[in-house]
């Protein structure tokens, strides 16, 4: 299939494993890189294969986002999780050209630490705290899609995703009214679940609020999760469930 036709993108174009081209290329990714990231060349990787695009390698310390479309704040243990998770990166200058590309519209991405500094940022609503069992978790959950009305939900699919986490601080927490401000608004992303799509206490790895697993803010432009779609996204692995994210995201632009 060849995309330089400028004609729509399937929904499934990244789930058959094809190979983008052309239009692909009208968006632009950026990674940031803080002292103790340690997803970003994992994120870097997915993008560049399946954009066939180079990804720009953001410092923590730049003032200069360099045109991108998507900001993408990976994993890791930022500062060494001192403090809290993403305290201390949010003070990173880098941060400010982040929040200034999110106030114009501008896609941010936050995935586990990356989420956790959104959080601490205020641009997306909650905070992460430490796992119910207190214990460090790394193993593959299931997922279910909440709003599918976001540029990274859009072409996901209603169903269980198995998508890895690797975390110690992933329960999400929100007062009252923030929690019925999200499902008022529509803004959570994707729940806990079991194998089967059902959303159950069982099925919560880290007692977050409502199985809540990422929310996205009140604009829709700036999303954040805790399990790692970049984990399954290479056939290699053996789970390429991650892979509808981003073609979510290569469907916004395409349509």
């Amino acid at each position: 299939m060849d995309l330089r036709s400028g004609g729509p993108v399937p929904a499934d174009y990244l789930c058959r494993g094809l190979q983008p081209c052309g239009p692909v290329l009208l968006m632009k990714f950026g990674v940031v890189t803080f002292p103790g990231s340690n997803c970003d060349e994992d994120m870097i990787n997915v993008l560049e294969s399946l954009t066939s695009k180079p990804v720009e390698r953001l410092w923590h310390k730049e003032h200069d986002l360099r045109g991108v479309d998507m900001v993408v704040l990976p994993g890791g243990f930022s500062y060494g999780d001192y403090l809290r998770s993403g305290a201390i990166a949010r003070f990173s200058p880098i941060m400010q050209e982040v929040a200034a590309h999110a106030a114009k519209g501008g896609l941010v991405f936050g995935v586990c630490n990356g989420f956790q500094v959104l959080c601490e940022a205020g641009l997306v609503p909650g905070a992460l705290l430490h796992n119910a069992g207190q214990k460090f978790i790394s193993k593959n959950v299931h997922i279910r899609r909440g709003t599918a009305n976001t540029a990274l939900t859009n072409a996901v699919p209603d169903k269980a995703l198995k998508i890895p986490i690797a975390h110690g601080e992933g329960r999400y927490h929100a007062d009252a009214a923030t929690l019925k401000a999200l499902k008022d608004n529509d803004q959570v992303l994707f729940r806990y679940c079991d194998a089967e799509g059902r959303i159950t206490d069982t099925a919560n790895p880290n007692g977050s609020l409502d199985n809540i697993a990422g929310v996205c803010n009140k604009g829709r432009n700036v999303f954040g999760m805790m399990p790692h779609p970049e984990r399954a996204c290479d056939e290699r692995l053996g789970n390429t469930d991650g892979r509808s994210l981003f073609a979510s995201l290569l469907k916004e632009v395409l349509a």
